[in-house]
């Protein structure tokens, strides 16, 4: 088979689409999240209106969402956020078809960005990741089952319609990209083997980042050195990450056959999750650790997600299409 073939048969490739749902249900909330989150803590006006407007920062015309309307008003902010607030809520849901679903993610997107965009004192890496999903989600029109639009079409909540997997693989695929990029970032003495491997424990000392009183460690601070190495080790590896999900759907392969035994694919989403389990528990890092878990939605085959869940209806076979790249 041709490498054009291939590629022809990767973009071909179908399977069940409760992975993907799962991804819609995490992204969506994460934009709910972020939206009521300034809300509910009374600092709405403090960071996204100006200081005309008893806000602490001037915005001049304001990002490009807003030059379209004439340049920065308040008014504008409250349209936006009521856009990504409205459309968090659809996206959830699951509302509309293949087309209407799309069209709802892509105005959900612009109203995020527009306000997250807005002033950058105010946000933080993750939400270039929320609205990097939210893009994927746009590609992917995640509807057709767990939605409002499976219920209104087909009478019930579950469907085993079938739906793209390319989709599915370009989040595992950010994923891979972004845990690798920031371990590649971390060559720092107090990161790498051989060096004191303090950065966790340095980080968790810092008000900024606390959720309470983290001073605590000093009496477990080889627990922390052993964390920072593990953490370290796994962001640098990432790459494994992706081949080990490629074998997971198959390939006759050695490699794909190792990987597979030894549960890679697993024990890399097991590491992350706890992870981000304590990352949630210990310090205040926004929706951060929320919208990576919506990554670590598509890691799991919607076969599994089916049986974990129980939904009815017994799920399609989602093994590969014939010349999907696998790890051989």
């Amino acid at each position: 088979m041709t490498v054009w073939q291939r590629w022809v048969a990767f973009l071909s490739a179908t399977e069940d689409g409760t992975s993907l749902a799962i991804v819609r249900l995490v992204v969506g909330s994460c934009v709910l999240r972020t939206m009521l989150s300034v809300w509910w803590a009374g600092i709405y006006t403090v960071i996204w209106y100006d200081t005309a407007h008893g806000g602490y920062r001037s915005f001049g015309d304001g990002p490009w969402q807003y030059e379209l309307l004439g340049g920065y008003a308040p008014w504008q902010v409250d349209l936006y956020f009521g856009v990504a607030l409205v459309g968090g809520a659809l996206v959830t849901l699951g509302v509309g078809g293949p087309v209407v679903a799309r069209l709802l993610t892509f105005a959900t997107l612009q109203g995020f960005q527009a306000v997250c965009d807005l002033n950058d004192h105010a946000g933080g890496s993750y939400d270039e990741l929320v609205a990097n999903c939210l893009w994927l989600l746009v590609l992917a029109g995640p509807s057709r089952t767990l939605s409002v639009h499976t219920w209104w079409t087909t009478g019930r909540w579950s469907s085993t319609e079938t739906v793209m997997f390319w989709p599915r693989f370009l989040f595992v695929f950010q994923a891979v990209v972004m845990y690798a990029t920031t371990g590649w970032q971390k060559l720092s003495v107090h990161w790498v083997p051989g060096g004191d491997l303090a950065a966790l424990y340095y980080i968790q000392q810092q008000p900024t980042w606390q959720l309470r009183d983290m001073s605590w460690l000093a009496w477990v601070f080889p627990l922390t050195q052993l964390a920072t190495a593990v953490s370290w080790w796994w962001e640098v590896t990432a790459p494994v990450w992706l081949l080990a999900f490629l074998a997971s759907r198959g390939g006759d392969g050695w490699l794909a056959r190792t990987l597979r035994r030894w549960r890679v694919n697993t024990v890399y989403l097991v590491v992350g999750l706890v992870f981000h389990v304590l990352v949630a528990a210990t310090m205040e890092v926004g929706p951060f650790s929320w919208a990576s878990l919506a990554l670590y939605a598509a890691f799991v085959d919607p076969r599994t997600w089916r049986r974990w869940l129980r939904l009815d209806g017994g799920p399609v076979d989602s093994r590969p299409a014939e010349g999907v790249p696998t790890v051989g």
